[in-house]
C-alpha cells in the first residue's frame, strides 16, 4: 500500500505543473520566437515572391512586417529593462 496516499505520482504532478503553469520569463520567450518566426516568413514571401504579387498584398505584407517588427522591439525593450 502506499503511504502518502496520493493518486498521482510527484515527479508527474511537477512535471504536468511545469508544463501548465509556465514562469512569465518562458512566455515572453514564445512571444519572442513566434514574433520572429513571422518576421521570417513575411521576408522570406517579400523577397521569393514580391515580385509576382499583386501592389496590395505586397503592401499588406509590408504593413504586416512593420507591426511585427514593432511589436518585437516592443517586447525586447520590457526585457532589456
Amino acid at each position: 500500500m502506499n503511504d502518502n496516499n496520493s493518486f498521482v505520482p510527484h515527479r508527474f504532478a511537477s512535471t504536468t505543473l511545469d508544463v501548465l503553469n509556465p514562469t512569465r520569463s518562458v512566455i515572453v520567450d514564445m512571444i519572442m520566437v513566434q514574433l520572429l518566426s513571422m518576421v521570417n516568413v513575411m521576408l522570406m514571401i517579400i523577397l521569393f515572391k514580391g515580385g509576382t504579387m499583386s501592389s496590395g498584398s505586397l503592401s499588406y505584407y509590408v504593413l504586416g512586417l512593420f507591426l511585427c517588427v514593432m511589436m518585437l522591439s516592443g517586447v525586447y525593450a520590457r526585457i532589456t529593462r
